[in-house]
């Protein structure tokens, strides 16, 4: 049997759809893409972490996309990310901007104790804080899509009550997200320009799933006692 016309139209329209969020997150964290391929990482981190939190409102601006594109099989994808860039972009600043500095502090710990005695005791509990702070970032980013009347406050009360209670599909995400930074990493191109949707999709999917419990707009917010 011959494909329909419908068939191809899905095809192409979700190609479009990747290929034209993967151009915008590029453009969104143009910055940070620079600086991470033009400086030497190990003189330039505190440049980086000026620059990470710029890839929250693009990757709210992204999963918004899914999300219009999920619910009506169709999208505007620049209106659309560029509408959510600036509606979100202080909330999910707000979120992007003291992950990424408990992020580096914990870093900064990690490498103090290295080689010390309480290193052993120490690193441990460093990284179980950043991979819970990474998931709850996670979480609390589809929130501020989800749920753009609720305060940041209680979004990410909720994204760290969840992400603890479900720690299987938060893991998930981070392995996701982690595999999108090292394809990113080794080849620049494929990853920024092919993989970054269908991976980000993959991860606000499966977020958007862990957070069902508060994303109804008759669900209440508050993380239970």
């Amino acid at each position: 049997m011959r494909p329909s016309y419908g068939t191809f139209n899905q095809v192409f329209g979700i190609a479009y759809v990747v290929l034209m969020t993967n151009a915008l997150l590029t453009v969104a964290c143009l910055p940070l893409v620079v600086a991470l391929f033009a400086t030497d990482l190990s003189s330039s981190w505190p440049l980086l972490a000026l620059l990470a939190p710029l890839c929250a409102p693009a990757l709210v601006s992204a999963y918004t996309v899914f999300a219009v594109y999920t619910e009506e099989g169709t999208v505007d994808v620049a209106r659309t990310f560029a509408r959510a860039w600036r509606s979100q972009l202080r909330r999910s600043l707000a979120v992007g901007a003291p992950t990424v500095g408990v992020l580096v502090v914990l870093a900064v710990d990690v490498r103090a104790v290295w080689e010390s005695r309480v290193g052993a005791l120490a690193i441990p509990f460093f990284a179980t804080v950043a991979v819970l702070t990474a998931a709850t970032a996670t979480l609390a980013l589809v929130g501020v899509v989800e749920r753009p009347e609720v305060r940041v406050r209680a979004l990410v009360r909720a994204a760290l009550y969840l992400a603890v209670r479900r720690w299987y599909l938060s893991a998930a995400s981070l392995v996701v997200l982690g595999l999108l930074v090292g394809v990113v990493a080794t080849r620049p191109a494929p990853g920024l320009g092919l993989a970054a949707a269908p991976l980000l999709y993959a991860v606000w999917a499966n977020s958007r799933y862990a957070m069902r419990p508060v994303l109804h707009a008759d669900a209440p917010t508050p993380v239970p006692a």
